[in-house]
């Protein structure tokens, strides 16, 4: 499904705005596609258990408000219309996540991350800057992104409790669209990042799973 229309750089930026504010708030509970998490049921959990998923839980949803974040923000910059189709096209599939994991801390009875805020404009800054360095640059971003958050989702599905399916079948589902969107990117063009930039993206990322575990 391709949902992109042609709006201007400062219809993007205008766009990257408002969904800080939807950050700061409670985001729209409008999805794309149905939750993965309504076609199973999980088991009986303890209070350790849930509290363990939510932490989980809670990093994820933090990943996709960031994700929402580095595609408005080099959609903002590309300068092929394709390309910025591309990015569109994809925090769709993200802004579906980011319900899915909303919808789910609540079902665990905890909280999303308390600093949205700062991952959605310090991710927003960084893909304006990806995208004026060029589309093929921006895309290299992107696939390098996308291959570090499976590694990440891997992680996560190793640690979530064997009884919350409910969580498990959301990852699942992200996994496949964030493999998808990896696939995407290298396809359309994506130039290999050097080995420092991925290094510091990996260290970026640490310090937001590690902070957005607890906060």
């Amino acid at each position: 499904m391709n949902t992109y229309r042609d709006y201007s750089p400062i219809d993007h930026l205008l766009m990257g705005f408002d969904d800080l504010l939807k950050v700061k708030g409670k985001p729209s509970s409008r999805e794309f596609r149905p939750d993965p998490a309504d076609t199973v049921e999980s088991g009986p959990m303890s209070e350790v258990m849930k509290r363990q998923s939510a932490c989980l839980m809670r990093v994820n949803h933090a990943g996709e408000v960031a994700a929402q974040a580095l595609y408005q923000g080099q959609a903002t910059t590309a300068n092929n219309a394709r390309v910025r189709a591309i990015m569109l096209n994809s925090a769709i599939e993200e802004g579906d996540h980011l319900i899915w994991c909303r919808r789910r801390l609540d079902d665990l009875g905890s909280h999303t991350s308390y600093l949205n805020p700062v991952w959605y404009s310090g991710s927003f800054a960084l893909g304006t800057l990806a995208g004026f360095m060029g589309d093929d640059w921006s895309l290299g971003f992107v696939a390098e992104t996308e291959l570090q958050v499976l590694r990440h989702l891997d992680s996560h599905l190793a640690r979530i409790p064997e009884e919350d399916t409910k969580s498990r079948a959301i990852l699942e589902q992200m996994k496949i669209d964030e493999g998808k969107h990896a696939t995407v990117a290298m396809e359309s063009g994506a130039r290999q990042l050097p080995r420092p930039v991925k290094k510091i993206m990996a260290l970026c990322s640490r310090v937001m799973t590690k902070t957005a575990y607890w906060v």
